[in-house]
């Protein structure tokens, strides 16, 4: 097989894109495939939209024969995978300037992305049932490929025993957690929302990610008289344990592609519920799927779960075993079955 060039600006260790591309790269290594990843060359302190067009001319410019994989919208990829979704719908949900080049910059590479792609996977059917009607791509052009995660082992008892010296809770307490960080368009506003219609019950809630108006939520939940139970925690290196010691994730996004940390959550064995504009909800029964941010049906859904525990452990247990149908190894297969495809 030709070398394979994974084309992805970004070199966070903490974005979405970038873990899925280190595992992906990681499998690819375990099994001898030859790849690549380029990333920018461009230093931050130029403008964001300026960076994305020179990081489009660096890769196109030096493309010749090579085989490109992008996780970016480029003028020249041979297969692109829409991981964010379509910033066309994004615009339409998200309330953004329109003085930032950065928009209309996304949305010209956007299309010529979508049209010059030999082939475009799509990591939920939303994503692609959006491709088709926003830019009218062929269905045939587009495949559907869930997001893959690492099911790890878990250790409920080292978790907690690790955070219970930072925070103060207790083994027979109920946790709820909530993990993202942008907290507008992921719906931190309507999670305080939802905790403080459970506020009579014994829980805790943590909220793990940043935001530039964290202050804003802080206040809220002060507002809200739930204070006491929810803890924003920040950016954190130890996801892995809050999600051990959580019983119920919650994530009532206005928008996303495919989140990962549904399927995270339902690894560690968490009951979880999200919102049907989150192409993840895909994976769950209508039951844990809200109909939108503001869905407080989901209140007495969780109600009853806390107050059942053989129910709440039962899907607990059933949402792991889920979880391990979308491992990375599975996606790698499906994965390299569009690139052999498209690169033969």
């Amino acid at each position: 097989m030709r070398t394979v060039y994974f084309t992805r600006a970004n070199k966070s260790k903490y974005g979405g894109a970038e873990n899925y591309l280190s595992c992906l790269s990681e499998e690819l290594t375990k099994q001898s495939i030859d790849h690549k990843v380029v990333n920018t060359i461009f230093p931050k302190f130029i403008p964001s939209w300026l960076r994305v067009i020179l990081f489009n001319l660096q890769v196109c410019l030096n493309k010749k024969n090579k085989f490109y994989f992008s996780l970016d919208r480029i003028t020249c990829p041979d297969i692109y995978r829409a991981g964010d979704g379509g910033h066309k719908v994004f615009l339409s949900i998200e309330n953004k300037s329109k003085t930032n080049l950065l928009h209309p910059t996304y949305l010209f590479l956007e299309k010529k992305c979508f049209n010059k792609a030999r082939h475009i996977i799509a990591n939920s059917q939303m994503v692609k049932d959006e491709i088709i009607s926003t830019y009218k791509i062929s269905p045939k052009k587009i495949s559907v490929i869930h997001n893959g995660i690492k099911v790890k082992e878990i250790d409920y008892q080292q978790s907690f025993n690790k955070l219970i010296k930072e925070f103060s809770i207790r083994e027979d307490q109920k946790i709820l957690l909530y993990v993202g960080s942008g907290f507008e368009r992921k719906g931190v506003k309507e999670f305080l929302n939802i905790v403080s219609k459970l506020k009579d019950l014994d829980i805790k809630a943590f909220v793990v990610g940043k935001d530039k108006n964290i202050e804003y939520y802080q206040q809220l939940s002060k507002e809200l008289g739930i204070d006491k139970q929810v803890v924003f925690t920040g950016v954190r290196g130890d996801v892995d344990d809050f999600y051990t010691i959580s019983d119920i994730f919650l994530f009532p996004t206005h928008y996303e592609p495919f989140s990962n940390v549904i399927l995270e959550a339902m690894s560690f064995e968490n009951v979880v519920f999200t919102t049907k504009q989150n192409g993840a909800s895909e994976v769950l029964d209508d039951y844990f799927t809200m109909n939108d941010p503001d869905d407080l049906q989901v209140v007495s859904r969780i109600e009853n779960l806390l107050q059942d525990k053989n129910k709440l452990e039962n899907i607990q247990k059933q949402n792991r075993e889920k979880s391990k149908l979308f491992s990375i190894e599975n996606n790698l297969k499906e994965t390299l079955e569009v690139i052999n495809e498209v690169i033969n």
